[in-house]
């Protein structure tokens, strides 16, 4: 009984969720270090292409990571994007980076767009990661967002529960549902705090 009212409520959730997604359309160059707070597992994203998020306030950490036609390896400083999502879908639009010139522009300027299903320009604030910052970047993206830094949302200060930790949850509660491997692929496309809700009350509906 509580399996078939859990699958149910899932479904009913990640419908509601649909209805008032935007899509982040993921660029195989940026690699997305934290969402909201939390810090993305690279094993949630691996293969995708995008990840549904709620229509709202979100912030991004990302850094490009890209070969260079001079032999080189280029990897951007983390930058962080804050905005509020209205539209139906959100990218990142890189500026060229062939030469080292503008790879250093890059770095100093954040030149960078975030951009909307029809190609306009979303209104949004960046910034760059303090530096030493690397070793773990949920805490520091705690502290950045605990003081009044330019692109700062301190709500997400108060976020505890890493996207991993998530994951780690979600499959604890989906052993019983393992013949429904669909929904767990559905359920990943979502953001950490659509996935959260459900294993919250998940996780309420086991202890009672």
């Amino acid at each position: 009984m509580k399996l078939s009212l859990a699958v149910t409520s899932l479904l009913v959730l990640l419908v509601s969720a649909s209805c008032h997604a935007i899509t982040l359309k993921l660029d195989p160059e940026i690699d997305l270090l934290v969402l909201d707070g939390r810090k993305i597992s690279g094993s949630l994203l691996k293969g995708a292409d995008s990840l549904e998020l709620e229509r709202g306030q979100h912030q991004f950490l990302f850094r490009v990571e890209k070969p260079c036609a001079d032999a080189t390896h280029f990897q951007s400083v983390p930058m962080i994007v804050t905005f509020n999502a209205s539209a139906t879908s959100v990218a990142i639009r890189l500026p060229a980076l062939a030469n080292r010139r503008e790879r250093s522009t890059f770095d100093k300027a954040l030149n960078f767009q975030l951009v909307d299903e029809r190609g306009n320009e979303i209104t949004s604030v960046r910034d760059r990661l303090p530096q030493g910052s690397d070793s773990d970047l949920e805490k520091a993206m705690l502290n950045y967002n605990r003081t009044a830094q330019a692109a700062s949302v301190p709500r997400f200060a108060l976020q505890s529960v890493s996207a991993s930790d998530a994951q780690m949850s979600l499959d604890f509660a989906w052993q019983d549902v393992g013949e429904l491997p669909y929904l767990q692929q559905w359920f990943q496309r979502f953001d950490a705090a659509t996935r959260l809700r459900f294993i919250s009350w998940m996780k309420t509906l086991r202890a009672s």
